[in-house]
């Protein structure tokens, strides 16, 4: 009996994989990710980065609020309210800037819980039974709310920033030379899911605009003053929009390129740094009288060449590229540090802004015709203009 107690004692806990990391790493090997990579990166076996890809549909259809690991299939009503105004609270005490911490998650949660039973006759008698629900309820939220950050590879992370103040020190780079940049995907249709205006939505059979998506590139300099024209990859490189709204894409406030899965490839990345980002660089150091050089600091995603400086045009051969280490991204990627986060609430209030003017000017619009008729990839590059120039300044 004693070795196997110790065996089992020697167990590790499997940890659960979160249903962000399991979209990302669905993304990843989309964008050309190899699947033994995948399983090195995230610390997990083949056959289960195996399995996660064969359920791409089902994992990729599901819209479980961010970072949420998993939700109880049978909740009952009320902590399924609990729920949603718990997410509700926490989202506004961070806009706030407010600090969260779990103690304070768990007691709001408790008040929530019985002001609900109050409200329900008859489930008091069931409130000390539905405790440790809550508890659970409280986990599932708390768990998240470290994000990324939670399973990161902290020391990793402090000595990367350590060997990068060194080279910025040693090298005398400025803030105003040192550019960051990371990518996202937007579903530019999308509404909040907590909102009367997506009922109608939702009961159109055949209607999914919710589904279409966009990647963005977003790339600025650390003093902020240099916002780089953003990379915008679609699935169509000339929608019928542009032929309707006679759109000349080299007017564009984004570079447009496409590809069928609308993400961003290494050709398309090259494409941007020797068309976009080097021109821009050039001339805002020139313009400003500083030192002809750049630090350009990126992930170590697919799209994100290893040889990427041997990939700049000779104009270019300023620009130096540091990769962040592996696992450290979401403690260090300069973007993920509310721009990107800010763009996207900017781009939700002015599509909502654009939506309400529509239907207060034709009291019969449905949110279908506003779809239809009001709102295409040309309105939404507006958005974008707006919303990236705001998320800039707000940083």
């Amino acid at each position: 009996m004693a070795p196997q107690k110790a065996v089992e004692a020697g167990k590790r806990k499997k940890e659960m994989i979160l249903l962000e990391d399991k979209k990302e790493i669905i993304r990843k090997h989309e964008g050309g990710m190899r699947l033994t990579d995948l399983a090195k990166e995230y610390g997990r076996s083949a056959s289960t980065i195996d399995t996660i890809l064969k359920m791409k549909e089902k994992i990729t259809g599901r819209d479980a609020a961010k970072g949420v690991a998993r939700v109880s299939k049978q909740q009952l009503p009320v902590l399924e309210e609990v729920e949603k105004l718990l997410l509700l609270w926490i989202e506004q005490k961070q806009r706030a800037g407010d600090s969260v911490t779990k103690a304070i998650i768990c007691e709001k949660a408790k008040a929530l819980h019985a002001d609900l039973l109050k409200q329900q006759p008859g489930m008091s008698a069931d409130a000390e039974g539905q405790q440790g629900e809550v508890r659970k309820v409280q986990d599932q939220i708390w768990h998240p709310q470290c994000g990324q950050a939670a399973s990161s590879d902290v020391a990793a992370a402090e000595e990367f920033a350590t060997e990068f103040l060194e080279v910025i020190v040693s090298e005398g780079y400025l803030p105003q030379q040192v550019f960051n940049c990371d990518e996202t995907r937007l579903f530019w249709k999308r509404m909040p899911k907590h909102t009367f205006i997506t009922e109608e939505e939702t009961s159109l059979p055949g209607h999914k605009p919710m589904k279409d998506h966009l990647t963005l590139l977003f790339c600025a300099n650390v003093s902020g003053d240099l916002k780089i024209k953003p990379l915008l990859v679609y699935h169509s490189e000339n929608p019928h929009a542009f032929k309707k709204h006679k759109v000349n894409k080299e007017q564009l406030s984004v570079l447009w390129q496409s590809n069928p899965k609308a993400w961003v490839t290494r050709l398309l990345f090259v494409k941007w740094v020797n068309a976009v980002f080097g021109p821009a660089v050039k001339k805002y150091l020139v313009d400003n009288n500083l030192p002809l050089k750049a630090m350009l600091l990126i992930d170590n995603a697919p799209a994100h060449p290893p040889g990427l400086e041997e990939d700049l045009l000779e104009d270019f051969n300023f620009i130096k590229v540091m990769f962040l280490t592996p696992n450290t991204t979401p403690l260090l990627q300069l973007m993920d540090q509310q721009v990107i986060s800010n763009f996207k609430k900017l781009h939700t209030r002015e599509l909502f802004r654009r939506c309400f003017e529509m239907m207060t000017d034709r009291s019969s619009l449905t949110l279908h015709e506003f779809w239809r008729e009001d709102f295409d990839i040309v309105s939404c590059l507006q958005i974008i203009t707006i919303a990236w120039a705001g998320a800039a300044r707000q940083t």
